[in-house]
């Protein structure tokens, strides 16, 4: 099939590519010249695992094309994918002057029946609008598809090649003949495509990545009380994530979620229902409990070292909102370190892959290493926001020897208690009790 993928942002820029690795020829169109010239010449502006391999591969096999041509990008295409930015407004909305712009653009240029598909995050009747925008000027049928994307940043181009679902709202037999074609290849051991109109379509992905920012919350209220009564979160989360109907993902204590697509999504859902009078009062907690827990290690900090901080030196590990990605958009590092230079306190932070997205965004407000190890040299405590795979062996001899004081606060549980336990060190996590070798 012939496709052409509008924007070639994160989701444009991996539907486009695994799209093109199952056969198709896909165009991906962007007004950005120097951002096509640099994906002309190879160049991924991201870091996803595995994007770069599928990205040569379908560009070298001559599947896969880049313009910043509207009009040639979607000339030979059945398919054209909106995958714009839907910025948050100061009041959660999302913003869909992108894709309004877009489609009036379509609704002059479109010549014979194609569909347009929806792959941005959007708010119920949004693809009404759209059909309604594009009709104004359109000469020709067309349909107007809902397909939200499901893709979780470090395993994205995993989520699109083995979908749990593909969900599609539609009301053409026409259009979903199209894409029951197009998402075949991907559902091969039996992953459900779900048809469904494009009302429940768009709130299905709302309600997915709210229901999930509602059980990490729940799992941080929990391990917060926890701290109080002196119970372990790791005991509890297993004692309840072995329950099938709960499940054992997203039940993992620590500092909040962040990124391009929770705090956004939860934030639009509230507004949504605002604008039909009607009030979520669990998303409501939802968001206030983790504004205050992406801090609350900061508060561990103080409660150890007293306000002033202007004498310390903390290692940070950890910069993007998760690991995998370099990503950084509502990351707890961010308000982690705007609390503790608040404070007085000095910055050394290492991430394998945010630190350049980082000191763009703020520049020498604190320092950078070239290494975990390089990081804690000489520093008072260490500070781990982000569960990198390579945080979680360190050589704690060496540590010991490089720190001034061998001190973790630990906002992501990296190390099991009972480790801890036997070295010398004061070790400070989420919902579990507090390890104080120091005096030993």
């Amino acid at each position: 099939m012939k496709i052409a993928v509008i924007g070639t942002g994160y989701v444009g820029l991996v539907t486009g590519t695994c799209l093109a690795e199952t056969g198709n020829t896909v165009t991906c169109v962007d007004i950005d010249e120097q951002k096509i010239n640099k994906l002309k010449n190879g160049i991924v502006p991201i870091y996803e695992p595995h994007l770069d391999i599928f990205f040569q591969r379908n560009i070298s096999q001559k599947r896969l094309f880049f313009t910043t041509s509207l009009e040639k990008g979607i000339a030979d295409a059945q398919l054209i994918f909106l995958a714009l930015p839907t910025p948050p407004g100061e009041d959660g909305s999302a913003d869909l002057s992108y894709i309004l712009t877009v489609a009036e653009q379509l609704g002059e240029l479109i010549t014979e029946y194609k569909v347009i598909i929806d792959k941005s995050t959007v708010p119920v009747g949004t693809a009404d609008k759209v059909k309604h925008t594009i009709n104004k000027k359109a000469k020709v049928a067309f349909d107007v598809v809902s397909n939200p994307e499901f893709l979780r940043e470090g395993y994205a181009v995993e989520d699109f090649m083995k979908p749990d679902r593909v969900v599609v709202g539609c009301s053409s037999d026409k259009a979903k003949n199209l894409m029951e074609e197009l998402y075949k290849p991907f559902v091969r051991q039996g992953n459900p495509i779900l048809f469904m109109d494009e009302k429940s379509a768009e709130l299905t992905k709302y309600a997915a990545n709210s229901f999930l920012a509602t059980k990490i919350t729940f799992m941080n209220e929990i391990a917060n009380y926890c701290e109080i009564i002196g119970a372990d979160v790791d005991k509890v989360r297993k004692g309840i994530g072995t329950d099938t109907r709960i499940g054992k993902r997203f039940l993992f204590p620590g500092i909040g979620y962040g990124g391009s697509c929770f705090p956004k999504d939860v934030k639009a859902l509230k507004k949504s229902g605002m604008d039909e009078n009607y009030q979520f009062k669990i998303i409501d907690s939802v968001m206030e409990v983790n504004d205050r827990q992406k801090t609350k290690i900061v508060d561990k900090i103080v409660s150890f070292y007293g306000n002033d901080l202007s004498d310390k030196t903390f290692a940070l590990w950890g910069l993007a909102f998760k690991p995998e990605t370099d990503d950084i958009r509502e990351a707890p590092s961010l308000e982690i370190i705007d609390k503790l230079v608040s404070l007085g306190a000095q910055i050394v932070a290492y991430d394998p892959e945010a630190m350049k997205n980082v000191e763009e965004l703020i520049g020498n407000k604190i320092k950078y290493a070239s290494s975990s190890l390089e990081a804690v040299q000489e520093s008072d405590a260490l500070i781990i926001a982000t569960e990198w795979a390579a945080f979680r062996n360190p050589d704690f001899d060496v540590l010991t020897l490089s720190m001034k004081s061998p001190v973790i606060f630990d906002g992501r549980n990296l190390y099991s208690i009972e480790s801890m336990e036997k070295r010398n060190f004061y070790y400070q996590s989420m919902g579990r009790k507090i390890v104080n070798n120091l005096r030993k």
